[in-house]
């Protein structure tokens, strides 16, 4: 279909601040919330956003809102039905997400945005805890669907100093898998543990990419036992590459790919290895990086996380 663009939802970080404090990254070991530099935050989001425009992919900014800083993050926002399909937007179905208590208040403004972009806006039964696309995202024709323990987050006593520390659990219930594969199918759904709780999304662990996102990076520590072996039977082994903890820790799994007239690109966050940018360039795709290390170091959320991905639309 001719007169398509990359869309993409990027939230205005104006109000960007720790709310709730509710992953690994948000906190000091204290337990005390880390303070945002915002001028720096808004200098790297700009970036990112110029970056993307320069590459060709139009931008929907959702507007800021004081009560809700996790808005910057609209890969939580839901997800977008036949995601690569070239199809005009009142044709592809967007489900909004039902997020933790303490961004549960950002439903609305992703549904006006997207509504008065042309979507056709639903939501997934508020009985389902899952974080949109960040949990569950296409690879090679299948959707993964990653999941953990969803916890009531607190503090507990710890033999430690401080002798306290908090409990943050995962973000989607795999409690949601029936309903999810119904909204996709034909395409096979397929389920992927995470146990590290700093990685506490899929997406900071997993990276589909290429044309058909047909390669996937992997930081194979922050999925349970056997998960690895998983990928590599329904994938192929050679389509996986294995993220070196340094890597992992900078959140190279939280990528952003898309493919314009026949050229592939992974948008990467700053001080990945040139060793992993190397294994990508091997599978024909150009890495770019942009530091945006004030949202992972602060708020728990890099490249991708910045990102909800609206694939190919119609351009207006």
């Amino acid at each position: 279909m001719s007169g398509m663009q990359r869309t993409v939802l990027m939230g205005d970080p104006a109000h960007f601040s720790v709310k709730g404090g509710a992953n690994p990254h948000t906190r000091t070991r204290w337990g005390t919330k880390r303070s945002v530099d915002r001028a720096l935050a808004q200098q790297q989001w700009s970036r990112l956003r110029d970056l993307l425009t320069e590459l060709g992919v139009r931008v929907l900014v959702v507007p800021p809102d004081p009560a809700q800083p996790g808005l910057v993050y609209p890969a939580n926002a839901g997800f977008l039905s036949e995601l690569d399909a070239e199809k005009p937007h009142a044709q592809k179905r967007f489900y909004l997400a039902n997020l933790l208590p303490t961004r549960a208040g950002e439903k609305p403004h992703y549904r006006r945005v997207l509504a008065a972009a042309g979507f056709d806006v639903r939501e997934i039964p508020e009985r389902f805890r899952m974080e949109g696309e960040a949990d569950f995202f296409p690879v090679a024709g299948h959707y993964l669907l990653t999941f953990g323990g969803i916890e009531k987050q607190r503090f507990v006593p710890a033999l430690a100093i401080p002798p306290w520390k908090r409990v943050y659990g995962f973000r989607t219930d795999v409690a949601a898998e029936p309903l999810l594969r119904e909204l996709v199918a034909p395409a096979g759904v397929h389920r992927i543990q995470l146990v590290l709780e700093a990685h506490y999304h899929g997406d900071t662990a997993l990276c589909a990419f290429g044309p058909r996102r047909e390669h996937l990076l992997v930081y194979r520590a922050a999925l349970a036992p056997g998960c690895w072996e998983k990928l590599a039977e329904i994938f192929g082994a050679k389509q996986l590459i294995e993220i070196p903890e340094a890597d992992a820790e900078r959140y190279a799994a939280n990528s952003f790919c898309f493919t314009r007239r026949g050229e592939s690109f992974l948008v990467m966050p700053g001080g990945i290895s040139d060793t992993l940018q190397g294994r990508v360039r091997e599978r024909g795709i150009t890495p770019l990086t942009v530091d945006v290390s004030e949202f992972l170091k602060k708020g728990g959320g890099s490249v991708k996380c910045m990102i909800g991905d609206l694939g190919p639309t119609a351009l207006a």
